[in-house]
C-alpha cells in the first residue's frame, strides 16, 4: 500500500493484510513501527492490530528495546509524533520478535500471541 503527499512523493505504508481499522479509521503499522524504531533505545519493533470490543480493533507495539527501557518514554514519544487514533493501547516489551525462515517477522504469530491483551486489562 502506499500513499502520495502534498509534493507528489509516493511512500510504501505497509502490506494490506496488515492495515489495521480502528474505529473506522485505517492505521498502517508501518508508520508507527518507523516512529518507535527511530526512539533511543528502541531496538526494533511489530505493530499489530488485535480485536477490541468498541473499535474493532486495536493497535498494540511489541518492542524490542534496551534493558531498563522505560513504556513511559514510548508513550511520550509516540504521543508527540502520531495522531491520538495511532496510539498503541498496549505495549509489550519483549526480548526478540518471532521470524520466519527468510527472517521476516512473523505479524500473524504476534496477533495470535497478543489477542486477548485488551481483554484482560
Amino acid at each position: 500500500m502506499a500513499k502520495i503527499d502534498s509534493d507528489g512523493y509516493v511512500h510504501i505504508v505497509g502490506r494490506q493484510k496488515d492495515l489495521i481499522i480502528s474505529g473506522g479509521l485505517n492505521i498502517y503499522p508501518k508508520e508507527i513501527e518507523s516512529v518507535l524504531d527511530e526512539i533511543p533505545g528502541v531496538v526494533e519493533s511489530a505493530v499489530i492490530g488485535v480485536p477490541h470490543p468498541d473499535f474493532g480493533e486495536a493497535v498494540v507495539a511489541v518492542v524490542v528495546a534496551k534493558e531498563g527501557f522505560s513504556i513511559e518514554g514510548l508513550r511520550s514519544s509516540v504521543g508527540e509524533k502520531l495522531a491520538r487514533f495511532k496510539h498503541p493501547r498496549h505495549y509489550e516489551i519483549v526480548s526478540d520478535l518471532p521470524r520466519n525462515a527468510m527472517g521476516k517477522v512473523q505479524k500473524a504469530e504476534l496477533r495470535s500471541r497478543y489477542a486477548n491483551v485488551l481483554s484482560s486489562s
